[in-house]
């Protein structure tokens, strides 16, 4: 299978502004997503400058922000702040704050005063099953379970992210997201399974030309990089024969 084969819509997850410049060129990226940390490793210190920027750049796909307070009525007034930035805002929710205490009736407020969201950080069928209950259906939204989190944990994502889709079904507005791939093998499993959305980040996204690759010509190339790399570096093994010999 190609990427051109593919229906599951590919969002690219970072938060290097030039990066993020670059992959809007790209067509089959179809959506961005960025959170706290991922800002703060890119050396991001103005929160709102940045988002700013980025919406400058990139205007015609969706791009998600998210809140980073730990109240509910603080990340409330940061959500309503960061959905005003442009129609193509989703504002990234975190299923429960700190206290574990579950984001609910704030996702409810939310998506029934018509904001586009994004649920993150999610990890289990029951908090897919909650935050479906709190969604309007006429609001778009994105789940985002962190399926390869999940396989971190040595448990397979596969029957939690069939599970989801159809908890979701009934949602007609919600779309599911694969959130943190671990590798290109992932993207053909949301595919597979049904998933909206995967999110990648530039890693996963530089692999993508490996997909569907053949792979006898894989081998050759490996072996051929073995060849190349043992030669550049001038290695050499002993001949033990002339060692006896002498």
């Amino acid at each position: 299978m190609s990427t051109s084969k593919l229906q599951i819509k590919i969002f690219a997850d970072g938060a290097d502004l030039d990066g993020m410049k670059a992959m809007a060129k790209n067509p089959w990226i179809r959506g961005f997503t960025t959170n706290p940390t991922l800002m703060r490793k890119a050396g991001v210190t103005d929160y709102h400058a940045f988002a700013r920027d980025v919406l400058d750049h990139i205007t015609d796909r969706p791009v998600s922000f998210e809140v980073f307070a730990d109240e509910f009525q603080e990340m409330e007034d940061q959500a309503m702040e960061i959905a005003s930035w442009g129609r193509n805002v989703n504002v990234k929710i975190p299923v429960m704050n700190t206290k574990r205490e579950f984001s609910g009736p704030l996702i409810r407020r939310l998506s029934h005063q018509g904001v586009q969201l994004n649920i993150t950080a999610v990890m289990t069928l029951e908090q897919v099953s909650a935050i479906a209950d709190c969604l309007s259906d006429g609001t778009p939204a994105i789940v985002s379970v962190f399926a390869g989190r999940i396989a971190d944990t040595g448990v397979d994502p596969l029957p939690i992210m069939r599970e989801a889709i159809h908890v979701l079904q009934g949602k007609p507005n919600a779309e599911l997201l694969w959130a943190s791939p671990r590798e290109v093998l992932n993207v053909a499993q949301a595919n597979d399974v049904g998933c909206h959305i995967i999110t990648a980040t530039n890693d996963i996204l530089n692999k993508l030309a490996l997909f569907g690759k053949d792979h006898t010509d894989y081998s050759l190339e490996t072996v051929q990089m073995f060849y190349k790399d043992a030669s550049a570096a001038g290695f050499t093994i002993p001949d033990s024969r002339q060692r006896l010999s002498a």
